[in-house]
């Protein structure tokens, strides 16, 4: 049956619908909904995120009247709303909400036998840049992303209320924003309007810290945008009183996807796909989610960006040089100067100006995280450059390698196979050493590895102090020497390279030490692999800290995400899971040898 931009009729009559919960990361069960495919060839499936207030109830008509009938779809109760649990409008962060959303995302796929190359995501507003979000961080290989009116920069009204709210937060710790949108401001839909106006799920409040981190994150994505190459198509409403049109726009020019498509539509309040004519942007949905699928999946090849790609262009606009008479050759210039003087009393400061603050021994340093320095005032000193929020990821990306160690070495355990650990490049060896005191199951062995013989020696002297010298040793080799690497015994059960890709341009480096640790392992053996997506201080580095490598400017090409797992998948990986910090910085991820 067509549909009108008067009217929404569905398609076929209502879907059957059940209702289930999933174990999110940390073990909280969340609610969601699901409707299976209704129709003779099943294709996919498609996954609704609510708006920020609200919950699957209110996007549950979108399972009918999109008229995708050999889709299944589902639509979760997102944590704090409807029937899922937590206090109202609370998350820890919003990083923990878009890993709930990854987690869901796995349970759809584990649990349906739907590969996610075969998953849409359909999200409106806080639910878009909770899906934005994922997408950029996480690089899932989804078919599709549809996103209605993103909150990517939300109207307070009130003035400074976004600042007031930071220093509130600040100083008082997590309280709660009560929205004051009224339900005839989101759309022009009677019955939508009684619907919300009268339903007990509905909630009102949002914590500071997620609202704070929503915009964090959502200035985060617009600007790079470009990491984000899944087919998107993104609906603008034409009079929306609660988000900004702007950075939407700049979104999508900023976008990387080879598919995409903007429409604004006019006079659409913010509810986008619960507007009176709705019919009309559910129209343009079908339509590219039908186009979507009707193709195989090709995601984009960036395993060349190192040679041609944006971030390349990135790093070769912080390698070039700086007028020293400009304005921002002096700014830097002074920059170099007061990290020259403060390495006169600082210790942290002095480690990096010698070694690299890049080198084994300022991470070293960094994990320890003992300020250090001449006197009250370099100690003070030294607290503000361990409090750079690179070094904060830094430990961060620590406690997140940790993590899924434990969890590797409990995999191989359960699968009865041996446990041979191996790190091609762990510098002092202190985060390996720390999760290896702290996994629930002890390795049959350890090798660590460096190229340094600092770093080898401080590694050795460190196992010795620690009274693990029975099964871990550590060994001077370079980390991409792929023979080297093919031919280590025992063959390793679980290899970790953590902090080292990130250093290195190019991928054919990347590429030989993957091979080489695939070459070295057998079927089901585990990786865990860390990578650099972001960092928000970049021309800082670049301009004023020195690397390693003969004292020579520390310029970073970022891997998107997507970039560095199609290179781990080349070295034939398949990521299981992956944690990331809630700056977007850091990821850590485990995959599988297959």
């Amino acid at each position: 049956m067509l549909q009108t931009a008067d009217s929404v009729q569905p398609f076929s009559t209502a879907r059957p619908m059940r209702e289930s919960e999933f174990a999110s990361h940390d073990g909280t069960r969340l609610f969601y909904r699901m409707w299976p495919a209704t129709g003779a060839s099943p294709k996919g499936a498609v996954i609704l995120l609510h708006r920020g207030h609200e919950h699957s109830g209110r996007v549950a008509h979108l399972a009918t009247e999109l008229g995708l009938d050999d889709f299944a779809f589902y639509a979760w109760d997102a944590r704090g709303h409807g029937r899922s649990p937590g206090e109202r409008g609370y998350s820890p962060s919003f990083a923990a909400s878009t890993h709930d959303l990854d987690c869901f995302v796995r349970h759809v796929s584990e649990t349906s036998g739907v590969s996610v190359e075969d998953i849409a995501v359909i999200a409106q507003s806080v639910g878009a840049v909770l899906a934005t979000t994922w997408v950029h961080d996480y690089a899932p290989p989804i078919r599709a992303l549809v996103l209605a009116s993103p909150a990517f920069s939300v109207k307070l009204y009130v003035p400074f209320a976004k600042e007031g709210i930071a220093l509130w937060d600040k100083l008082k710790g997590t309280f709660f924003v009560n929205s004051y949108v009224k339900a005839r401001f989101l759309t022009h839909d009677p019955e939508r309007i009684a619907s919300y106006e009268s339903d007990p799920l509905i909630t009102r409040p949002i914590a500071s810290n997620i609202l704070l981190q929503l915009y964090e994150a959502a200035a985060r994505v617009v600007a790079d945008a470009r990491a984000i190459t899944v087919p998107t198509q993104l609906l603008i409403s034409g009079s929306d009183w609660v988000v900004r049109h702007a950075p939407q726009h700049r979104f999508y020019e900023n976008l990387g996807s080879r598919i995409k498509e903007r429409h604004v539509l006019a006079g659409f309040y913010h509810d986008t796909l619960g507007e009176k004519d709705r019919a009309i942007a559910l129209a343009e949905v079908r339509r590219f989610i039908d186009a979507c699928f009707a193709e195989p999946w090709a995601p984009a090849d960036l395993r060349t960006a190192h040679i041609q790609g944006y971030t390349k262009d990135e790093a070769d606009r912080l390698a070039s040089p700086l007028d020293a008479t400009s304005p921002r050759g002096i700014y830097w210039a002074l920059s170099r100067l007061n990290i020259k003087i403060g390495a006169l009393v600082s210790e942290g400061i002095r480690t990096g100006v010698k070694t690299g603050f890049d080198s084994g021994s300022t991470l070293d340093y960094v994990y320890e995280n003992k300020p250090r320095g001449l006197g009250p005032g370099g100690r003070l000193i030294d607290k503000v450059f361990l409090e750079a929020i690179g070094w904060r990821g830094i430990r961060q990306r620590k406690l997140h390698l940790q993590e899924l160690i434990d969890r590797a070495l409990q995999r191989l355990k359960a699968a009865g196979r041996s446990t041979h650990m191996l790190d091609i490049a762990a510098g002092h060896g202190r985060y390996v050493l720390d999760a290896i005191e702290t996994a629930a199951v002890r390795p049959d062995s350890a090798r660590l590895q460096d190229y340094s013989s600092i770093n080898v020696d401080a590694g050795r002297n460190s196992i010795a102090t620690r009274g693990l010298s029975d099964f871990v040793s550590f060994r001077q080799q370079d980390a991409f020497d792929g023979e080297g690497l093919a031919a280590i015994t025992p063959a390793p059960d679980l290899a970790i390279v953590s902090g080292l890709y990130e250093l290195f341009s190019d991928n054919a480096l990347i590429a030989a030490s993957l091979d080489g640790i695939a070459r070295a392992m057998q079927p089901h053996g585990l990786l865990v692999y860390t990578n650099q997506p972001w960092h928000p201080q970049l021309e800082m580095i670049a301009r004023a800290l020195t690397s390693h490598r003969g004292g020579e400017a520390w310029v970073m090409r970022r891997r998107t995400q997507e970039e560095m797992d199609q290179l781990v998948a080349a070295a034939g990986f398949r990521k299981i899971e992956q944690r990331i910090d809630q700056w977007g910085i850091f990821t850590v991820s485990l995959a599988e040898r297959v």
